[in-house]
């Protein structure tokens, strides 16, 4: 197996690691997190229909929320 090695900031450092579990790798971690499909492949799986409907759902909630965290005084 081959290495490569890479510059990060201390930020992605710090996220990567927070992701990181018990005796896991950084290059475990990260096939973990990035997985073998692209946000591509959810192209279409929805109908109008239920795209539309979906959409509602989380602006209903999106507003919800905005409504919740005002009352809380957050």
């Amino acid at each position: 197996m081959s290495t490569k090695t890479i510059s990060i900031t201390d930020e992605a450092y710090g996220r990567l690691n927070n992701r990181k579990k018990d005796r896991e790798s950084f290059s475990e971690v990260i096939l973990r997190l990035t997985g073998k499909r692209s946000l591509a492949g959810f192209a279409g799986i929805f109908s109008g229909m239920e795209a539309k409907e979906l959409e509602a759902n989380v602006l209903e909630n999106r507003e919800a929320s905005k409504r919740r965290v005002k009352r809380l005084g957050i």
